[in-house]
């Protein structure tokens, strides 16, 4: 037998969740391994009729305090941590008369689990589990002698390395242990992440995050960059919650355009439908109907949408998978859909279709987080929705002018920065992202309008009689003069520059509205 092979003479199964282990059990046993268990681990074994000894049976010390201690003993920890390699080791086990443990499988109270289900902060803390990391930590630092299992997906492998080499590599052992430390880490951060969301602290002094890897992608932005999909097990609907129903792997890409458009169309109430590309909407609208809204949006930046990906806040019917399929769509994302919208897409071999279960809450806390050079950056998501606006000019925003802005300003929330959007009729009709000037924003969005327009055959800019909306204070005049140049009627801003004055006087002689929100929307 190969020098790293370890044999498995005695074996330590805890576990909460028990998928598996009978399978494990028999095969351990099958091997001549003793098997040492707790509680219903032990009833589990015993029903599946194994020979298992009960922990208090093998320590002598019997559970006490309601089961907290079971494995917090010598004869346990000293069985696994003990090194074989090491004589004074061996000596002092002998004398103390603690056994060698070969392999733990051990995993964890669901706590996780107990705190999605709602459960009181008392069932909460009952579910940390205290001895189950402590045994997974120990026989992970002596794994060169112990193999642990953390998981039931290992078990497979485990089973097939006893047949084959009657014990484990060296190399499974250390593959184990790494991934064992990453669970106890993982199972820690998410008690550290409900203390301090008990305590209403969303930024804690340590900001402990966790992710569990749910797909290797292809490559990343770019193929020569690696990337995967972690989830971080809130739940939040949206990619993390979706069901892909149809077409070819998601790519990094995909994932991340995917997730601003769904985010986007979860902020309305009417049926709605955004159009996004490279991260940013090509078209908003919110309609009576979800096909009516997809024709509005479309209307914006038909050029842009092509190969773009489409999120809507209803269940999809068959006359907007109609529509919607008229032209190439990398991504359809969506609540649900119809059996007969599925059966319509179904014809789109390359488009994927994502039903998520539901609709993410804007309102929602959540902590939002940046990489940078030696650290990374953590905001609470952009939560805010206006509720206040101040109007500033001589002439108030008629009652439809103030539905189109709202709009409009809920839009620039989810468009890069600089972000000027055009709204007319519950549509968006012109939009600019991302440029180092609110000026290029404002005419590359009422340029590309007047493109749309052109190509629907209109002899005006879509951005005629319009309303405008910036993410953030103009700070000047200029960016404004070119909206109202554009077609605008009425303007929604933050408002806080110190030339407010000379932006205001520039919509008064220009009788537009203007109304400040006083709450900004960067989105870098």
């Amino acid at each position: 037998m190969p020098s790293d092979i370890l044999p498995i003479r005695r074996a330590l199964l805890s576990v909460s969740d028990k998928t598996g282990l009978i399978a494990l059990a028999r095969a351990l046993a099958a091997q001549g391994a003793e098997l040492l268990s707790t509680g219903g681990s032990a009833k589990a074994l015993r029903d599946a009729g194994l020979p298992v000894t009960e922990v208090s049976d093998h320590t002598g010390f019997p559970e006490i305090l309601d089961g907290r201690v079971k494995t917090l003993v010598p004869q346990i920890h000293g069985g696994i941590l003990g090194r074989r390699d090491l004589p004074e080791h061996l000596a002092q086990m002998e004398q103390h008369k603690i056994a060698p443990i070969d392999l733990v499988c051990v995993n964890l109270y669901p706590f996780e689990a107990t705190v999605a289900s709602g459960a009181d902060a008392e069932d909460c803390i009952e579910n940390i589990d205290i001895g189950g990391p402590a045994l997974i930590r120990a026989a992970a630092k002596n794994h060169q002698h112990v193999a642990i299992l953390t998981d039931p997906s290992q078990y497979e492998a485990v089973i097939d390395s006893l047949k084959a080499l009657k014990g484990t590599t060296i190399a499974d052992r250390r593959a184990w242990a790494g991934a064992a430390y990453a669970r106890t880490a993982a199972y820690d951060a998410a008690i550290a992440a409900w203390f301090a969301r008990e305590r209403g602290d969303a930024l804690p002094a340590r900001l402990a995050m966790v992710g569990t890897r749910a797909e290797a992608l292809r490559y990343g932005e770019n193929p020569h960059q690696s990337a995967a999909f972690y989830t971080d097990g809130t739940n939040r609907p949206g990619i993390a919650t979706a069901r892909q129903i149809q077409g070819k792997s998601l790519s990094y890409n995909n994932l991340n355009d995917t997730d601003a458009a769904f985010e986007a169309v979860a902020e309305f109430t009417r049926p709605a439908v955004v159009i996004v590309k490279h991260a940013n909407p090509c078209g908003v609208a919110e309609a009576d109907d979800l096909a009516t809204a997809w024709d509005l949006a479309l209307r914006c930046d038909p050029v842009s949408a092509f190969g773009g990906i489409v999120a809507v806040n209803r269940i999809l019917d068959e006359a907007a998978a109609i529509r919607i399929a008229r032209i190439f769509t990398e991504v359809i994302v969506a609540p649900d859909a119809t059996e007969e919208a599925k059966a319509v897409l179904s014809a789109k071999k390359n488009l994927r279709l994502l039903l998520t279960g539901g609709l993410p809450d804007p309102a929602q806390p959540g902590v939002v987080v940046k990489s940078v050079a030696g650290g990374f950056l953590a905001q609470t998501r952009d939560d805010g929705r206006a509720t206040s606006f101040k109007v500033v000019t001589r002439r108030a925003p008629t009652e439809k002018e103030l539905a189109d802005l709202q709009l409009a300003f809920r839009v620039a929330k989810h468009v890069k920065s600089n972000a000027i959007v055009y709204v007319k009729d519950g549509a968006t009709v012109g939009i600019g992202a991302g440029q180092m000037s609110r000026v290029d924003s404002a005419r590359i969005a009422a340029s590309k309008s007047a493109e749309a327009a052109q190509a629907a055959g209109i002899d005006q800019p879509l951005t005629t009689n319009s309303v405008v909306a910036s993410d953030a204070f103009f700070p000047f005049a200029d960016g404004l003069e070119v909206a109202i140049a554009a077609g605008a009627t009425a303007v929604i801003q933050p408002g806080g520059s110190i030339r407010d004055n000379e932006v205001i006087a520039a919509a008064d002689k220009a009788g537009v509205a203007m109304v400040f929100t006083g709450m900004r929307h960067f989105r870098h």
